[in-house]
């Protein structure tokens, strides 16, 4: 009986160690335009609750512009092209060409 009881000790102490994983910590804050974003220890992005494996900042000329537009996207997908990104960032009427929270957010956009 007492074998059991050290046994069970032993492995519900060996539970909580294994439980106790080192928190992903924040190094840098981001004011975006739409969206405050932030940076990880591991490299990764955060916003909303949701991590993202990539920041892409893409620049272009929409048709008919006057000047550039600069969007930054944090995402799971590790490119988005400048038509992607103009046409998810509210200026498509086809809810095709947005993407899912999961997949990418627009945290800032500017012109140049």
């Amino acid at each position: 009986m007492k074998k059991i009881i050290i046994v069970l000790l032993i492995i519900i102490y060996t539970l909580s160690i294994v439980g106790c994983t080192k928190e992903n910590r924040v190094i840098e804050r981001i004011d975006g335009s739409l969206k405050t974003y932030y940076k990880l220890e591991d490299g990764t992005w955060a916003c909303d609750d949701h991590i993202y494996q990539y920041q892409l900042v893409t620049k272009g000329r929409m048709p008919n512009a006057a000047c550039d537009s600069i969007f930054v996207y944090l995402s799971n997908f590790s490119d988005i092209s400048f038509e992607q990104a103009w046409k998810a960032a509210g200026l498509s009427s086809n809810m095709d060409d947005y993407f899912s929270v999961k997949d990418a957010v627009l945290v800032d956009c500017s012109t140049k």
